[in-house]
């Protein structure tokens, strides 16, 4: 029988666990950057529970976000997840609503940072500097499409961000000075809440 831990940590970048986990013997799944890519990360990371005949692990999100609501440095809990790119207005349909899916346009989950200041996160394939349509407290590249998976896999899904930058015209150097810093948080996160 494969060894399958009950708890999957996903992070889209090594850059994100700066090592921290690595060195707590933590496994991490790095999904990649963007929608597309997390989905086929986690996809695939919860199919070998379903072919081992084993219910789905509980899958936690650590990651780095940009806000124009918090302030960076801020550790926020997201249990309602959208997606700010999707925009098929041209048919009528509002933006962030994906035409003719099952799935409701906010993804919800029972909360698991109750200590934390919640928020709801808005994913797009695009490094936010803009004001997007969809309305979140925090934007990122991969959440929602992490969350969908385990929506249709009947997964738990958790997760908490770190805010790196204001999602302005600064993001790109505030996310590069800022995104290892909440590493050692994030582990104690785990280690309190999860592992515990």
């Amino acid at each position: 029988m494969v060894d399958l831990p009950n708890v999957v940590v996903v992070m889209a970048l090594p850059a994100e666990s700066a090592g921290v986990f690595e060195a707590a013997r933590v496994p991490v799944l790095y999904c990649g950057v963007g929608k597309v890519n997390a989905a086929i990360a986690l996809t695939r990371e919860l199919r070998r529970y379903v072919h081992e005949s084993r219910p789905p692990p509980l899958v936690v999100n650590f990651g780095s976000a940009g806000s124009r609501t918090h302030a960076a440095g801020t550790l926020l809990a997201c249990h309602e997840f959208v997606q700010r790119d999707m925009d098929v207005t041209g048919l009528g349909f509002p933006v962030g609503v994906t035409p003719f899916d099952e799935a409701p346009a906010r993804l919800g989950f029972e909360p698991r940072f109750n200590h934390l200041t919640a928020a709801v996160c808005g994913s797009g394939d695009s490094f936010a500097t803009i004001d997007c349509e969809v309305e979140c407290a925090v934007v990122d590249m991969e959440a929602y499409a992490l969350a969908k998976v385990c929506w249709l896999e009947k997964a738990p899904f958790a997760c908490v961000k770190y805010v790196t930058d204001g999602a302005d015209d600064a993001a790109a150097d505030h996310w590069r000075s800022n995104v290892h810093k909440a590493a050692e948080e994030f582990l104690s996160l785990y280690r309190v809440t999860i592992a515990s």
